[in-house]
């Protein structure tokens, strides 16, 4: 399941938290080399985990096998701030548009080829359960131009905001990708049920009575 976490509940999620920041470390630094985001600690944060971002974990059995943040673009996020290069245009801002960022799936839970991961697939419909459900309609991603056609397959409607550009030793493309029920659907189609993937929260008592 995908358990949204927020300033509101984040005290009930500090374990899950901890192993979020662990697995941003070792996919972006240990294993993308993204070497300005390396920490001691072994703990991948930056300015953008901060009141207003949105956090999404597949926690199975206790262990955070997947993650990504959603930053609102009506605040400063990695396109306004540190990838502004990557726009060629007018920037996308609106309270219907959040960033996309910080996405990894656990080693042992990616997908192989091209058909995506349950893992994938549950963080996908995540973002798309939660947008219809918030009023959220297009999200901003810098990605390897090589999802650009995965995207579309799963029925987001994509608008490259520039050219690629390298950014470390990658090609990044700034997109906007817009969705609405027929990308949840497809999803579903994908997974092969249409069972809710967002968990219910649960009840503050009952969770630190556990």
């Amino acid at each position: 399941m995908i358990h949204i976490v927020t300033p509101e509940n984040q005290h009930l999620f500090r374990d899950e938290m901890e192993q979020a920041y662990r697995l941003r470390h070792r996919v972006f630094v240990d294993e993308m080399k993204w070497t300005d985001l390396a920490r001691e600690d072994g703990r991948e944060i930056d300015q953008f985990d901060n009141a207003h971002a949105v956090h999404m974990l597949y926690i199975a059995d206790g262990q955070v096998l997947g993650y990504q943040r959603m930053l609102p673009s009506t605040r400063p996020h990695l396109l306004s701030d540190v990838l502004p290069q990557l726009c060629e245009g007018e920037r996308p801002v609106g309270p219907h548009i959040w960033e996309w960022t910080r996405y990894c799936v656990a080693p042992g839970h990616r997908e192989r080829g091209r058909a995506l991961s349950p893992v994938a697939n549950a963080l996908l419909s995540g973002i798309v359960e939660w947008g219809l459900a918030s009023g959220i309609s297009t999200i901003i991603i810098e990605m390897n131009p090589l999802w650009l056609l995965r995207l579309v397959q799963l029925y987001f409607r994509t608008t490259p905001l520039g050219l690629p550009q390298k950014v470390g030793d990658e090609d990044v493309l700034a997109v906007t990708a817009s969705f609405d029920r027929r990308t949840l659907l497809r999803l579903q189609e994908m997974r092969g049920n249409n069972l809710r993937v967002l968990a219910e929260p649960e009840p503050t008592v009952r969770r630190l009575a556990g």
